[in-house]
């Protein structure tokens, strides 16, 4: 059970992420934005599963690290797409 509260935790950090995101930016809703975010908090989510399998016992702070860890995974995602479009000269769409 421990690992499933981590996974959900790191997984609603990254979804908080891309909405704020989202917010921030003004613009309408994109589905393909949100779904490339929801696969990166799926990502964040898989990897503190695994992570934090083989603990003993997870505190409250883990399950903040975990929150805090999945967005900043989104956000890091984000900032590196833009980088490698810009790179190539495709801009935003």
């Amino acid at each position: 059970m421990n690992p499933i509260m981590i996974a959900v935790s790191a997984f609603l950090g990254g979804l908080a992420a891309s909405v704020l995101g989202w917010l921030d930016s003004q613009e309408a809703f994109q589905v393909r934005k949100f779904a490339a975010s929801a696969v990166r908090a799926l990502f964040a989510a898989v990897v503190f599963a695994v992570g934090y399998t083989y603990a003993n016992d997870i505190t409250a702070m883990d399950i903040a690290v975990a929150f805090c860890g999945g967005a900043g995974i989104d956000c890091l995602g984000n900032r590196i797409s833009g980088s490698i479009k810009a790179g190539l000269g495709l801009g935003s769409k």
